[in-house]
């Protein structure tokens, strides 16, 4: 078995990628099994440039704020602020002090160096401005919607004044306030308030397709796509606090589908203005639905990787990554009857697996499921093999 699954790894190159791939897709999603670790990050910085370079990828998307992303491609593509500036503010769940991710903008801003707009290429954070402890303010994207379209539209067409929209979002506090995530009661997302604001959110982002034909007319490509994206984000957003509030089992996993959801139809929008590449957490990434246990409770929902899957068909294709080892969180040599045991065995750091061929060296036992000691990291699922175009092997994520 040993040999037959050597005949399945590839050095990992954009060549090797591509060729386990049966069309070019228009978004090519690589996952990770943890977050946090340079080892990975730094392999993801150089498959990307080949996948840039070798295949004309043109946007970069990670699983980071999209709000605050847009920082990062104005620095990148016309060199706005410092990289110090952009790393602190334009990449959220402090992932910004990443020597990896800095390293990933840098190149993206040196690659651009006079290049034609039209062959620049751009960063997207497809994550909507969320972390784990609570979610932002509606505040930025509610504004700069209402914003926009008050200088493009009739006042009369707007659901309501600046003024209005600044009363009812009240202050910051309330809306970013972490112990709602404890205790729901502490949300303002189910408010008189909250709920009058949904409705201004929809009915912004329905005036905002509505006039679509005299607003594409007046404003650049990137205003409108900006637009749009303030118009997603204000009403996911608004949805995310709704459930914040929600004092029913149906809580959390409707918090993380939300998320993902949200996710997804970001990524949708990178996907319409070209070829992109996409970097997350394998979980935000595979066809099958995603499971986890949140506050002692299992959850189940579907992914934006699912999600767009569905949507684009073959326009999308999932790498996902395995790890043997983490000995700087205690993830030790993995048990030699699982994937990451089996593959542990080849004598490389790293490799891109034919998971076709893998299923068939695998032969009919399946493999153990892993066990991981830390949670912060998910084994792949031997079930889940198939559902992937292709794996990442990375013997061992080094601290430092």
């Amino acid at each position: 078995m040993a040999t037959d699954i050597k005949d399945t790894a590839h050095a990992v190159d954009a060549a090797a990628v591509m060729g386990l791939l049966r069309t070019r897709p228009r978004l090519l999603a690589l996952g990770e099994p943890t977050h946090g670790e340079d080892t990975l990050l730094d392999l993801r910085n150089e498959l990307f440039r080949q996948l840039v370079e070798q295949e004309g990828y043109r946007t970069i998307a990670i699983e980071s704020d999209c709000l605050m992303g847009l920082v990062v491609d104005d620095y990148v593509t016309s060199g706005t602020g410092t990289l110090d500036e952009v790393m602190q503010r334009g990449i959220s769940h402090g992932w910004g002090t990443s020597a990896a991710n800095r390293e990933l903008v840098r190149w993206m801003r040196a690659y651009n160096e006079g290049r034609p707009a039209s062959d620049r290429i751009r960063f997207a954070g497809f994550d909507g401005p969320l972390e784990i402890t609570g979610a932002a303010s509606p505040r930025q994207a509610l504004t700069a919607l209402h914003d926009y379209l008050s200088a493009r539209v009739d006042a009369d067409l707007l659901p309501c004044t600046a003024q209005t929209l600044d009363h009812l979002l009240g202050h910051d506090e309330p809306w970013t306030d972490p112990a709602v995530m404890m205790d729901p009661a502490r949300s303002v997302g189910r408010s008189a308030e909250a709920r009058q604001l949904r409705l201004v959110a929809d009915d912004l982002a329905a005036l905002l397709d509505e006039q679509a034909p005299h607003l594409i007319a007046v404003t650049s490509g990137d205003e409108w796509d900006r637009a749009r994206l303030y118009g997603r984000t204000a009403v996911g957003l608004l949805r995310y606090h709704h459930w914040m509030a929600d004092t029913t089992p149906a809580r959390l996993a409707r918090l993380v589908g939300v998320r993902d959801q949200m996710m997804a139809r970001n990524l949708l929008a990178v996907a319409a203005r070209g070829p992109a590449l996409v970097h997350a957490h394998n979980s935000h990434l595979q066809r099958e639905k995603s499971t986890m246990r949140m506050g002692g409770k299992p959850l189940e929902w579907w992914s934006a990787g699912a999600l767009v899957s569905a949507r684009l068909g073959d326009a999308y294709a999932f790498v996902a990554t395995a790890l043997g080892t983490i000995r700087h969180q205690g993830v030790d040599t993995p048990p030699p009857d699982t994937v990451e045991g089996l593959l542990y065995e080849l004598p490389d750091a790293h490799y891109v697996i034919d998971t076709a061929r893998l299923v068939t060296a695998l032969g009919d036992t399946p493999p153990a499921p892993r066990v991981s000691p830390w949670f912060g990291y998910a084994p792949l699922d031997p079930a889940h093999v198939t559902g992937s175009d292709g794996l990442v092997f990375v013997k061992d994520a080094r601290q430092g």
